[in-house]
């Protein structure tokens, strides 16, 4: 299924929710009166303070970013070669493989010294995708669940309440479970900025045991899948560096993280601190593999090379692996940067 990709990294259709979400959909927390703090614990930036529990990235780099179809990437066998590190869609839809076959993956793969992880939208659910409408039983459809309005500017997409424990459920039981049965080496998080709103935000408000949830389901996907990588794309303010699940340090949770416009197409001083936050904080998985923090800037076109070389030496010389797309609505296509 040919997807069209619009606006940080988020994919959508021309299709529109049967019955849409409006004001009356928001969910409001009975049990919650004023907007409490997430649980947090001081960390400290000794390199050894916080090991994660992932099982890290082998290497770091030179990574892409692509969401089309398995055709439109080109020679599957000349991207295996240039990247180390790939962020696909692997979700397999209705027809069971969606954009790439298990064959084209394992191409992607390169016999295992490469990384590929699938895209999974946490913080929200794309009505294009099946689980919207339909799930295995005991389970429910995002379109059956919690939901916290429309997104806007996203017409295909819902905010879902991330304290649900039916959509925990679904997400990690089916939609998880589904694309690791592709034998991808990850998932990359989408749209858990959700927990860096607030209750009064209108849009997607997220109350205290909505931002917390957001945490416990990536604790959740931790436990389920101990050894594949986890990567958070946005979302890297205090509110997650500093947070906590189940009693340990949220930053544990994950094996990299990864931020959106850090220097391209116009400098982002407040991601690139936060990213320097993380940094900072020595993370290391238990093998001693270091925590991966990625910057994915936009150029306009792969014809943009001074643009793009602009930022690949801002974001190197901060240590930070980097890849440069085409558009944030695009990124259907792969840049080859001679650098």
């Amino acid at each position: 299924m040919a997807l069209a990709w619009c606006g940080a990294c988020r994919p959508c259709s021309g299709v529109s929710p049967t019955q849409p979400p409006g004001p009356d959909s928001v969910v409001a927390d009975a049990a919650i009166t004023v907007d409490a703090p997430l649980s947090t614990t001081p960390l400290s930036t000794d390199a050894s303070s916080t090991t994660t529990l992932g099982p890290g990235f082998p290497t770091t780099g030179p990574w892409a970013s692509f969401y089309g179809e398995a055709e439109k990437m080109g020679d599957l066998s000349k991207v295996a070669e240039t990247f180390r590190v790939l962020d696909v869609d692997a979700d397999p839809q209705d027809d069971g493989e969606g954009n790439f076959t298990d064959a084209e993956l394992a191409v992607l793969r390169g016999g295992g010294k490469n990384k590929v992880l699938s895209y999974l939208n946490l913080g929200s659910c794309e009505t294009f995708r099946t689980y919207w409408s339909k799930a295995p039983s005991p389970l429910k459809p995002c379109k059956q669940l919690k939901q916290l309005g429309g997104y806007e500017g996203y017409p295909d997409e819902i905010w879902m309440d991330l304290g649900d424990p039916d959509y925990q459920a679904l997400m990690v039981e089916h939609v998880a479970a589904r694309i690791a049965a592709r034998k991808v080496d990850g998932f990359y998080l989408d749209n858990l900025e959700l927990v860096e709103h607030t209750a009064r935000d209108k849009n997607g408000p997220c109350s205290a045991s909505c931002r917390q949830g957001g945490l416990d389901l990536v604790r959740k996907l931790r436990e389920r899948y101990p050894d594949l990588l986890l990567v958070m794309q946005n979302a890297t303010s205090d509110v997650t560096r500093t947070g906590t699940t189940g009693g340990k340090p949220f930053p544990s949770m994950l094996d990299g993280i990864a931020h959106e416009e850090v220097f391209a197409p116009e400098p982002d001083g407040t991601a690139e601190k936060e990213l320097l936050a993380w940094q900072a904080m020595g993370l290391k998985s238990g093998s001693g593999r270091p925590f991966w923090i990625a910057a994915l800037d936009y150029v306009g076109s792969c014809k943009n090379k001074d643009k793009a070389d602009q930022a690949f030496t801002k974001s190197q010389s901060r240590g930070f692996s980097h890849y440069a797309s085409d558009a944030s609505s695009g990124q259907k296509t792969i840049c080859y940067w001679r650098r």
